[in-house]
Protein backbone atom coordinates (compact mmCIF):
# COMPACT_ATOMS: atom_id res chain seq x y z
CA UNK A 1 0.00 0.00 0.00
CA UNK A 2 2.88 2.40 0.74
CA UNK A 3 4.08 2.20 -2.83
CA UNK A 4 0.62 3.24 -4.08
CA UNK A 5 0.53 6.21 -1.71
CA UNK A 6 4.03 7.24 -2.78
CA UNK A 7 3.06 7.08 -6.45
CA UNK A 8 -0.22 8.94 -5.85
CA UNK A 9 1.72 11.66 -4.03
CA UNK A 10 4.12 11.97 -6.96
CA UNK A 11 1.37 12.04 -9.62
CA UNK A 12 -0.63 14.69 -7.77
CA UNK A 13 2.49 16.80 -7.22
CA UNK A 14 3.36 16.45 -10.92
CA UNK A 15 -0.19 17.39 -11.96
CA UNK A 16 -0.09 20.45 -9.66
CA UNK A 17 3.08 21.80 -11.28
CA UNK A 18 1.86 20.94 -14.79
CA UNK A 19 -1.44 22.69 -14.09
CA UNK A 20 0.28 25.99 -13.25
CA UNK A 21 2.73 25.69 -16.14
CA UNK A 22 -0.20 24.99 -18.51
CA UNK A 23 -1.96 28.15 -17.38
CA UNK A 24 1.19 30.23 -17.91
CA UNK A 25 1.73 28.66 -21.36
CA UNK A 26 -1.88 29.37 -22.42
CA UNK A 27 -3.01 25.76 -22.47
CA UNK A 28 -6.81 25.66 -22.00
CA UNK A 29 -7.99 25.06 -18.44
CA UNK A 30 -9.79 21.80 -19.26
CA UNK A 31 -6.58 20.36 -20.76
CA UNK A 32 -4.60 21.39 -17.68
CA UNK A 33 -7.17 19.66 -15.46
CA UNK A 34 -7.27 16.37 -17.37
CA UNK A 35 -3.50 16.22 -18.03
CA UNK A 36 -2.23 12.64 -17.52
CA UNK A 37 -5.65 11.30 -16.52
CA UNK A 38 -4.70 7.91 -17.99
CA UNK A 39 -2.14 7.44 -15.20
CA UNK A 40 -5.10 6.67 -12.93
CA UNK A 41 -6.33 3.81 -15.13
CA UNK A 42 -5.37 0.31 -13.92
CA UNK A 43 -3.49 -0.43 -17.15
CA UNK A 44 -1.04 2.38 -16.29
CA UNK A 45 -1.38 2.73 -12.52
CA UNK A 46 -0.25 -0.73 -11.42
CA UNK A 47 2.71 -1.09 -13.82
CA UNK A 48 3.94 2.41 -12.95
CA UNK A 49 3.70 1.71 -9.22
CA UNK A 50 5.67 -1.55 -9.61
CA UNK A 51 8.21 0.07 -11.93
CA UNK A 52 9.07 3.12 -9.85
CA UNK A 53 8.44 2.24 -6.18
CA UNK A 54 9.47 -0.47 -3.75
CA UNK A 55 6.81 -2.03 -1.50
CA UNK A 56 7.89 0.23 1.37
CA UNK A 57 7.15 3.33 -0.76
CA UNK A 58 10.77 4.25 -1.47
CA UNK A 59 11.77 5.12 -5.02
CA UNK A 60 13.61 2.50 -7.02
CA UNK A 61 16.97 3.61 -8.31
CA UNK A 62 18.56 3.18 -11.73
CA UNK A 63 15.30 3.35 -13.68
CA UNK A 64 16.32 6.44 -15.64
CA UNK A 65 19.65 7.26 -17.27
CA UNK A 66 21.68 10.38 -16.47
CA UNK A 67 19.58 12.48 -18.89
CA UNK A 68 16.38 11.57 -17.04
CA UNK A 69 15.13 9.33 -19.86
CA UNK A 70 14.50 5.62 -19.85
CA UNK A 71 14.32 3.03 -22.55
CA UNK A 72 10.96 1.28 -22.29
CA UNK A 73 12.26 -1.58 -24.45
CA UNK A 74 14.71 -2.41 -21.65
CA UNK A 75 11.85 -2.59 -19.12
CA UNK A 76 9.47 -5.46 -18.22
CA UNK A 77 6.59 -6.09 -20.62
CA UNK A 78 3.95 -4.84 -18.15
CA UNK A 79 5.66 -1.46 -18.09
CA UNK A 80 6.14 -1.38 -21.87
CA UNK A 81 2.38 -1.83 -22.28
CA UNK A 82 1.63 0.92 -19.75
CA UNK A 83 4.11 3.26 -21.43
CA UNK A 84 2.57 2.58 -24.85
CA UNK A 85 -0.85 3.44 -23.40
CA UNK A 86 0.50 6.66 -21.89
CA UNK A 87 2.24 7.72 -25.11
CA UNK A 88 -1.17 8.00 -26.77
CA UNK A 89 -1.81 11.18 -24.76
CA UNK A 90 -1.58 14.01 -27.27
CA UNK A 91 1.02 15.96 -25.27
CA UNK A 92 3.57 13.22 -26.02
CA UNK A 93 5.42 13.55 -29.31
CA UNK A 94 5.16 9.77 -29.78
CA UNK A 95 1.39 10.16 -30.26
CA UNK A 96 2.10 12.08 -33.46
CA UNK A 97 4.19 9.43 -35.23
CA UNK A 98 2.73 7.48 -38.11
CA UNK A 99 4.33 4.04 -38.13
CA UNK A 100 4.54 2.68 -41.64
CA UNK A 101 5.63 -0.61 -43.15
CA UNK A 102 9.17 -1.76 -42.33
CA UNK A 103 9.17 0.53 -39.29
CA UNK A 104 9.22 3.79 -41.25
CA UNK A 105 8.47 6.68 -38.88
CA UNK A 106 6.67 9.67 -40.29
CA UNK A 107 6.20 12.59 -37.87
CA UNK A 108 2.97 14.53 -38.14
CA UNK A 109 2.64 18.22 -37.25
CA UNK A 110 1.72 18.63 -33.58
CA UNK A 111 -0.82 21.38 -32.88
CA UNK A 112 0.80 24.21 -30.90
CA UNK A 113 -1.47 23.71 -27.89
CA UNK A 114 -0.12 20.16 -27.42
CA UNK A 115 3.47 21.36 -27.83
CA UNK A 116 2.82 23.87 -25.05
CA UNK A 117 1.28 21.11 -22.89
CA UNK A 118 4.32 18.91 -23.61
CA UNK A 119 6.66 21.64 -22.34
CA UNK A 120 4.39 22.16 -19.31
CA UNK A 121 4.72 18.41 -18.72
CA UNK A 122 8.52 18.69 -18.72
CA UNK A 123 8.31 21.62 -16.30
CA UNK A 124 5.94 19.67 -14.03
CA UNK A 125 8.04 16.51 -14.12
CA UNK A 126 11.16 18.46 -13.19
CA UNK A 127 9.45 20.55 -10.52
CA UNK A 128 7.90 17.45 -8.92
CA UNK A 129 11.41 16.04 -8.58
CA UNK A 130 12.93 19.25 -7.25
CA UNK A 131 14.18 21.23 -10.27
CA UNK A 132 12.32 22.35 -13.37
CA UNK A 133 14.73 22.74 -16.28
CA UNK A 134 12.88 22.27 -19.57
CA UNK A 135 15.65 23.89 -21.60
CA UNK A 136 18.28 21.59 -20.07
CA UNK A 137 16.02 18.54 -20.43
CA UNK A 138 15.44 19.35 -24.09
CA UNK A 139 19.17 19.89 -24.68
CA UNK A 140 19.83 16.37 -23.35
CA UNK A 141 16.84 14.62 -24.95
CA UNK A 142 15.66 16.62 -27.97
CA UNK A 143 17.79 14.64 -30.41
CA UNK A 144 15.81 11.48 -29.52
CA UNK A 145 12.52 13.01 -30.66
CA UNK A 146 11.13 12.39 -34.15
CA UNK A 147 9.41 15.65 -35.00
CA UNK A 148 7.92 17.36 -38.02
CA UNK A 149 10.16 20.35 -39.00
CA UNK A 150 7.47 22.94 -38.19
CA UNK A 151 6.80 21.36 -34.80
CA UNK A 152 10.52 21.22 -34.11
CA UNK A 153 10.92 24.92 -34.89
CA UNK A 154 8.01 25.90 -32.65
CA UNK A 155 9.27 23.67 -29.84
CA UNK A 156 12.78 25.14 -29.97
CA UNK A 157 11.42 28.69 -29.99
CA UNK A 158 9.14 27.89 -27.06
CA UNK A 159 11.85 26.22 -24.99
CA UNK A 160 14.17 29.17 -25.65
CA UNK A 161 11.47 31.75 -24.85
CA UNK A 162 11.58 33.98 -21.79
CA UNK A 163 8.18 32.62 -20.72
CA UNK A 164 9.50 29.07 -20.36
CA UNK A 165 12.81 30.17 -18.85
CA UNK A 166 10.91 32.20 -16.22
CA UNK A 167 8.87 29.11 -15.31
CA UNK A 168 11.94 26.98 -14.59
Amino acid sequence: MKQHIAYLTYVLRHKWFVFWACLRLRVPLWMALVHDWTKFLPREWFPYVRQFYNKDGTKKSAIRDKTGAYDPAAQPIHFQEAWLSHQHNKHHWQAWISLGDRGHLSPLPIPCVYVREMVADWIGAGAAQGKADPKGWYAKNGDKMVLDPGTHGYLVALVESKLVIDLS
